[in-house]
């Protein structure tokens, strides 16, 4: 333990009488005794009671009872700070001489007295029999230790292993632990030394086994019972949890009154502790595995036999422990049976993932029958399908699916469940494709619901490859499977299915099939399947840009997928519920709870596809372009090009504009193209929204002009009339780019003015949606056009070493010049109050460039001489943020060597030795823009600098 929990605590009570005394050669002596349980940290409090800055100069002396040492006589007893430590190791002469000396204590001195309550030879009395007779001036106190808490076991761990523990890891070091300090601290230093290097999960620490310091407690506890008391301790350690008396006798195989003598003899001894009313077991779990390793292997057999008939008594049956003690004990048939009742058991509960664990687990068992296979495989597969962890379940279905000796039905039904993972899960599409093509094959006759199931499924239209036509006819052959079927589970399964396509094409009957989905059917395959139906129509609501609708049915859908037991659809809706916050401005916060989700799901990071990219367009706004490329990349863990396509075309477009801003012209064009042969390819057109004006903007300014100009068209025919506004509101955006690109060389003014028009069109539907972030976005395309057209001779050169490059020549109108420096000044606010970083730097760069260029300081304007000059801030944030001195002179139109020079003054100014700590000196980076970024026009805009 590397931090002062303890004595804090103790400063907060009983220390401040040590300080106190000692720090007072007439005060009455202090008697402080520390209680706590072996691990829990009384020596460490003592080395920080001996610590005390406050009584630096009273004289320390230390005794350990059990080693020898304390006073030999009067001379050693004068005003001191007394540290006693293991008191219930001492024998009586000592407890006499402690005695003695306590006795003794004379003014300004102190004593502090540390033992373990649980091996007292007296019970409640630390100093032995008969109870002292304290001075009547002294004052005497007693400091009990506890365990630590779950937060404090997570701060040990992120001190001795860095932040890649999960938080199931965690809680899972917590249970097994207990808490108590010193096995917390023996435990990760197991997993810091381990090969290969520890990842993080809770089966690791599970794996980590009992370390050497409490197996030998506990072990050494055992022994020292008679040998006809131990197996109440054995019983304890097969068992593995809090127990009643009369189970833990049962099991151990004494009688009622031998068993419970011996049940007190373990307690009286440590070896167990009563952990609540007629509760009993180890004080930390850890110590069970330990005991039951001890175990000669017929005798740990019997014991696992007793416990699963004892544990088959309860109602209800906990039957996942009761396969455990079968198992343990040998009985395969018994373990296989009781396998079965419990996967069945937590499926009905909908504790799918409890099933997935325990089915994955027995499967995997070398030598199972096939026949044992045909019938746990199923119920494998049912609730893996609406479970998370999928990865060993599709190994396991692979192989089964392959015996010859299945019956058909069952081999389809594995075959659908192994398709639905490997596309929805596991994101291997073409594998998961011809699964479920087979399997519909395969089910046609004998499972005519199930094949429509497959069928269904095999209409999703969110992975690459076929296109929308090859969904829709297999959509028109689910449904009539379905019916066929008289399957009403599978007609509501269908029934999502064709809302997930409808409503990605906004078609106009999508949200009139939303509402027939039954929402309050007690059924449990039906309140699942509607469950995905509702989340599916929340995700296509969030990219329609139906926010407010998005809203309910993200609620709605969350709630049902809670309550069905499907956690798959949960955390669909939660990924879409990222979406959500992106777009309609909900940042604070935004980059934190996509962090966590994806360590949350770090075994599927497919599930996690929405937030990693809300997490790298984040990153994008906030200029920190490296993070952005690797968060946008899915950080190497999913493949980009086997995203939903939805999600790979949001993602190419912020790449292509990352791209176009690094002046990769030729790079941002083919990224573009490539991204849009997919979307083109699919067919669902309001997914190119995120895509198209990046795209068109990189095939113009590559010279591809003719491509952009069929991008668009394509776009605007391929939405048809649904209501997808967000599409629409790009399309319009779109055509703003292709104006604005093709002006100059066209019809020069007119031209930049239509192109503003275009934009202020897409800012207010975007405005009315809302989304802010593209609001402002277009906003500012609307004011550098205007700004443009009225530049009749082009804006300036950036002089050497200056902020502002020289204005054009005055025009003859100049209040539309006026109002867009306004518009401009309000993106970059909006942008300042987002947290876009980048963003607004970029549109305060652009109103710098329509100023006269000033070689010499106005009067008035501070000199900065020991401060930042709000361009140096500018600067040094965007430099702290990752982009190069190349990239910010793009981005603010300066040149390198400018940015070179305010970077050196920003770093000379703070202290700072490196960009690095020049992050620390300007208070951690990106996330500081508020307090840090300067607005960049605290003064109003004279004409005469704009016209």
């Amino acid at each position: 333990m590397s931090e002062d929990d303890g004595v804090v605590a103790t400063r907060g009570s009983a220390g401040w009488s040590l300080t106190r005394v000692l720090a007072d050669e007439c005060a009455a002596p202090v008697l402080l005794f520390v209680e706590g349980a072996a691990g829990e940290g009384k020596s460490h409090l003592l080395q920080e009671l001996a610590g005390l800055p406050e009584s630096a100069d009273t004289p320390r002396r230390w005794w350990r009872c059990g080693a020898g040492g304390g006073p030999q006589d009067e001379a050693e007893l004068i005003p001191a700070l007394w540290l006693v430590d293991d008191v219930h190791r001492a024998d009586g002469d000592e407890l006499r001489r402690l005695r003695q000396m306590l006795d003794g204590l004379r003014p300004g001195s102190a004593a502090a007295v540390s033992y373990r309550p649980e091996e007292l030879p007296v019970p409640g009395l630390p100093l032995g029999a008969p109870p002292m007779t304290y001075p009547s001036g002294m004052t005497v106190l007693r400091h009990r230790l506890v365990p630590w808490d779950e937060e404090r076991v997570r701060r040990a761990v992120v001190q001795a292993l860095g932040e890649g523990c999960s938080a199931e890891a965690v809680r899972r070091l917590y249970e097994r632990t207990g808490g108590v300090p010193r096995v917390v601290v023996d435990v990760l230093a197991v997993l810091r030394e381990q090969r290969p290097a520890f990842t993080g999960t809770a089966a690791e620490v599970e794996a980590a086994g009992t370390p050497v310091r409490l197996a030998e407690l506990v072990l050494s506890r055992t022994c020292a019972l008679p040998p006809g008391d131990r197996p109440v301790v054995w019983a304890a350690a097969v068992l593995d949890g809090p127990v009643g008396r009369d189970e833990l006798i049962a099991v151990s195989g004494l009688g009622a009154s031998t068993g419970t003598t011996a049940l007190l003899r373990a307690l009286e001894s440590a070896a167990l502790a009563e952990l609540g009313e007629d509760r009993y077991g180890f004080a930390v779990p850890l110590a069970a595995p330990a005991v039951r390793a001890s175990l000669p292997g017929p005798v740990r057999q019997d014991l696992h036999g007793r416990a699963a008939k004892i544990l088959a008594r309860r109602q209800p049956v906990p039957w996942a422990a009761v396969a455990a003690h079968h198992r343990a004990a040998g009985d395969s048939r018994r373990w296989i049976n009781a396998v079965e009742k419990a996967a069945e058991s937590a499926a009905a509960a909908s504790r799918h993932q409890e099933a997935i664990t325990l089915l994955e687990r027995t499967l995997a068992t070398p030598g199972l029958p096939p026949q044992v296979r045909a019938r746990l495989a199923p119920l494998l597969a049912r609730s893996a399908v609406t479970g998370l962890r999928s990865d060993q379940t599709v190994e396991v279905l692979a192989q089964i699916v392959q015996d010859a000796s299945l019956p058909a039905a069952v081999r389809g039904e594995l075959r659908l469940d192994l398709g639905l993972m490997l596309c929805n899960q596991m994101g291997r599409y073409p594998e998961g494709w011809r699964a479920l093509e087979t399997a519909a094959a395969e089910l046609r006759e004998v499972r005519p619901g199930l094949a429509a199931r497959a069928m269904g499924a095999l209409s999703s239209p969110f992975w690459p490859g076929s296109s929308i036509d090859v969904h829709r006819e297999w959509l028109i052959k689910a449904l009539a499977a379905a019916d066929a079927s008289g399957d009403d589970s599978m007609r509501t399964a269908v029934l999502a299915n064709r809302i997930a396509l409808a409503t990605s094409c906004a078609e106009p009957d999508a949200w009139e099939l939303v509402r027939r989905l039954p929402r309050k059917t007690t059924d449990p395959a039906r309140a699942g399947q509607a469950a995905r139906g509702l989340c599916n129509a929340a995700d296509a609501a969030v990219w329609l840009g139906l926010h407010e609708w998005a809203a309910d049915l993200l609620v709605e859908g969350r709630e049902l997928s809670a309550r069905s037991g499907a956690p798959y659809f949960e955390h669909n809706a939660l990924g879409a519920q990222l979406l959500q916050e992106w777009w309609t401005g909900q940042w604070p916060g935004l980059a934190k709870r996509c962090e966590d989700f994806v360590a949350a799901t770090a075994d599927m990071p497919l599930i996690a596809s929405d937030a990693y990219i809300v997490r790298g367009l984040l990153a994008l706004a906030q200029g920190d372009w490296g993070e952005a490329v690797s968060w946008l990349s899915q950080r190497g863990t999913f493949g980009s090009e086997d995203l939903p396509v939805a999600l790979a075309a949001t993602a190419a477009g912020a790449l292509v504009r990352l791209a176009l801003a690094r002046q990769e012209t030729q790079a941002a064009a083919r990224q573009a193209r490539a991204a849009w042969s997919i979307v083109a390819g699919k067919g669902v057109w309001p997914w190119a929204a995120e895509l198209a004006p990046w795209a068109v903007e990189a095939l113009v300014r590559a010279g591809d002009g003719v491509t952009a100009r069929a991008m668009v068209r394509d776009f605007a025919q391929g939405l048809g009339p649904g209501d997808a506004p967000a599409a629409r509101a790009a399309l319009i955006w779109s055509r703003a780019v292709l104006a604005e690109t093709e002006a100059p060389a066209r019809d020069g003014r007119d031209g930049l003015l239509r192109a503003a028009e275009l934009y202020r069109e897409a800012a207010a539907a975007y405005g009315e949606l809302p989304r802010p972030y593209t609001q402002a976005l277009t906003a500012e395309g609307a004011g550098r056009c205007v700004l443009a057209a009225y530049a009749e001779a082009g804006p300036g050169t950036v002089a050497e070493g200056e902020d502002t490059a020289a204005s054009a020549e005055p025009a003859a109108d100049c209040a539309p010049a006026l109002a867009a420096v306004a518009e401009l000044e309000s993106c970059a606010q909006r942008f300042t109050d987002l947290g876009a970083v980048w963003d607004a730097a970029r549109a305060r760069a652009l109103l710098r460039t329509r100023r006269p260029a000033r070689k010499t300081r106005p009067p008035g304007r501070p000199s900065h001489a020991d401060e930042l000059s709000p361009r140096e801030a500018e600067v040094a944030q965007l430099a702290v943020s990752g982009l190069t001195n190349r990239e910010i002179a793009a981005t603010l139109h300066l040149s390198p060597r400018t940015v070179e020079q305010h970077i050196a003054r920003a770093m000379r100014k703070t202290g700072a030795l490196s960009r690095r700590d020049l992050a620390h000196r300007l208070g951690g980076g990106p996330q500081t823009v508020r307090a840090l970024s300067p607005t960049g026009n605290s003064r109003p805009v004279r004409k005469s600098e704009i016209c």
